[in-house]
């Protein structure tokens, strides 16, 4: 009989659980190099206006300023953004770590129940061989007698016929 693991079923949907949770930490993670991305293009920009601003003329230097200003208060809410994403993306590497977990101590489980299957049926092989050894065994003994009993009755017979 092959070997059957009982909670296959549940297994297979704690993997599947498991590679769900996987995906949305990679979604977490994209999600933190997009405004990683974001915050770098806008430092980008406010460097490359503070070098145009040296060669730009005096009347340009307030707009230049109100949008460095502007562009500061964007890089400072996509901080913010950028944090709460860090927290969501740790709380779901803890997510996917429980599901790890669950899904080793199954694997570990079915590593279990596939050796005490093989033991089990190794006993049961041993105890076949041992039936056919003991079946053996009886048979020989059987022939052995009845080769005695035939030799004595040979015996006899010629003992009766002199």
């Amino acid at each position: 009989m092959p070997f059957r693991y009982r909670l296959e079923k549940v297994l297979k949907y704690r993997i599947q659980k498991r590679d769900e949770q996987f995906n949305v930490v990679r979604e977490a993670q994209n999600e933190v190099l997009r405004i990683q991305a974001e915050i770098n293009k806008n430092i980008n920009t406010v460097n490359l206006l503070r070098k145009s601003m040296r060669s730009a003329p005096y009347s340009m230097m307030e707009s230049y300023d109100v949008y460095i200003k502007h562009l500061y208060t964007i890089i400072e809410e996509l901080e913010e953004e950028k944090q709460k994403a860090i927290e969501r993306l740790e709380e779901e590497k803890e997510k996917l770590k429980e599901l790890e977990k669950a899904v080793n101590v199954l694997e570990k489980h079915k590593e279990k129940a596939y050796d005490q299957y093989k033991e089990e049926e190794k006993r049961a092989e041993m105890k076949r061989l041992d039936e056919v050894a003991i079946q053996k065994y009886f048979a020989k003994m059987k022939e052995k007698i009845e080769e005695e009993l035939s030799e004595e009755e040979r015996l006899l017979l010629n003992d009766n016929q002199q």
